[in-house]
């Protein structure tokens, strides 16, 4: 039999092992769980903010509350073919990151410290919002061609680490 960790649980007369998936897969499977009500045409990014194991807030990229999706205006970028990780200042829609800080501030929880759960890198202007709310870890699960984004974190000391899950939701 393969050596279980610590959050394998083996229970019952008959000797059954019943697999918890780690805090890690928990809390990714989450992320992807969450990306599934973006509406970005290009791509669907789901973030969660964990504090102490548990999530205190998420996030997905999409338009602004209560105006049209980007899925029912177009896509700026799409039409005048701008290559991922360029010119985000022309996206209608917010990322999932900034999403995720702003849905705790609305109500009132603290980001300090906690660590963000991300199927996807972070771009520079999420990065420097991950900084300022004192973000201290990002663990992600596939790569955005945002060079300045990784130096920024590098910077300001926040652990960055990739995280893919076997199986996505």
């Amino acid at each position: 039999m393969a050596d279980l960790s610590k959050d394998d649980v083996k229970t019952g007369s008959g000797g059954e092992v019943f697999r918890r998936p780690s805090w890690d897969e928990y809390f990714m499977s989450m992320a992807y769980l969450v990306s599934k009500r973006s509406t970005c045409i290009r791509r669907k990014v789901g973030a969660v903010l964990v504090k102490d194991m548990r999530i205190i807030s998420t996030g997905y990229n999409g338009a602004p509350k209560g105006l049209p999706h980007c899925y029912e205006t177009g896509c700026l970028r799409k039409e005048l073919g701008v290559p991922e990780g360029e010119r985000a200042e022309l996206c209608r829609g917010l990322h999932a990151e900034a999403n995720c800080i702003i849905q705790a501030a609305v109500f009132g929880v603290s980001v300090k410290g906690a660590t963000l759960y991300t199927t996807h890198f972070p771009c520079s202007i999420c990065a420097k919002m991950l900084i300022n709310a004192e973000i201290s870890e990002i663990v992600y699960a596939n790569d955005y061609p945002d060079e300045l984004a990784k130096k920024l974190l590098s910077e300001a000391k926040i652990k960055t680490r990739k995280f893919n899950l076997e199986c996505k939701i």
